[in-house]
């Protein structure tokens, strides 16, 4: 039988549906069009067209993987963020679209720096792939930052994104646990922590649970571990009139506000996800 990308989108869709994944039909079309790299309106005007064997069975093993639920872009190995394109591996989480709007909340703040002294300097504590610090950089070009890290993977990987999307120049990555390695003062100082408690990490979706890093994902018992961290060393190493921005649980709006508040810190902002949930909080601090 001769595969065509219609006969194996229709495949991957009915294996997807099988394995009750919600989005089965977007996910099919993502999954072969990256992997032969193929844009959406090629893809849905060529679905006659004939897939050669190797390109076939490359397919088929990304279905079977995508039907025992590993995410379509940990099988393509990167994912499109803030118009950057990243690669992932097993060190960094998956970087998600809600986690755009911190960028979003934080560009004017940067270009505020920018337009009052020339530069902004800024770290990404826990980068992963580097995501927050490097689309910063490519929204504001004076800026320079480093993505921070405790692990060494996730450092590897952040550095290469940066090398990858041309903002070597102006990014560094750095091993730490937290702000343990860091020395200097910081304009922003943002982070996307873990924040999921320890007893709910085993009951989140396979895609996040089996293939995100629980690094990334285990915020400790009531999951403020980080929240704690940061607050309590974040004005060591904020610039004079310098903000922190962190991203947050949909429900930790204000115990991780209190947090920092009991820090010396003042809410200056919030930032709402796609859905209209409460996903970061931007802080200054003194009163």
């Amino acid at each position: 039988m001769t595969d065509t990308l219609d006969s194996l989108f229709a495949e991957a869709r009915a294996a997807f549906l099988k394995a009750h994944i919600g989005e089965a039909a977007l996910d099919a079309r993502v999954l072969i069009s990256g992997l032969l790299d193929l844009p959406a309106v090629a893809f849905m005007t060529r679905g006659g067209e004939i897939v050669s064997q190797k390109d076939a069975e490359r397919i088929r093993d990304a279905i079977a993987r995508r039907a025992a639920h590993e995410p379509v872009h940990r099988i393509l190995g990167q994912r499109e963020f803030y118009g950057l394109v990243l690669g992932m591996s097993q060190d960094t989480l998956e970087p998600r679209p809600d986690s755009e709007m911190i960028v979003e909340g934080l560009i004017p703040f940067a270009q505020k720096f920018v337009a009052q002294k020339g530069s902004c300097y800024l770290i990404d504590l826990g980068t992963g792939t580097g995501a927050i610090c490097l689309a910063l950089l490519s929204a504001v070009p004076e800026a320079t930052g480093i993505g921070s890290d405790l692990s060494a993977g996730a450092v590897e990987m952040a550095k290469a994104n940066a090398e990858r999307n041309g903002l070597s120049d102006r990014f560094a990555g750095v091993e730490s646990d937290w702000f343990a390695g860091i020395a200097g003062k910081f304009d922003i100082i943002v982070s996307n922590p873990p924040y999921i408690r320890t007893s709910v990490v085993a009951s989140l979706a396979p895609e996040v649970r089996d293939h995100d890093p629980a690094l990334a994902l285990d915020g400790g018992a009531d999951g403020l571990d980080a929240y704690r961290t940061i607050a309590e060393h974040a004005a060591r190493h904020l610039a004079e009139d310098g903000i922190v921005g962190v991203e947050i649980g949909y429900d930790q709006l204000q115990v991780v506000g209190q947090l920092f508040e009991d820090q010396g810190f003042r809410v200056i902002d919030r930032v709402k996800d796609l859905g209209g949930n409460d996903r970061a909080i931007l802080f200054a601090f003194g009163r």
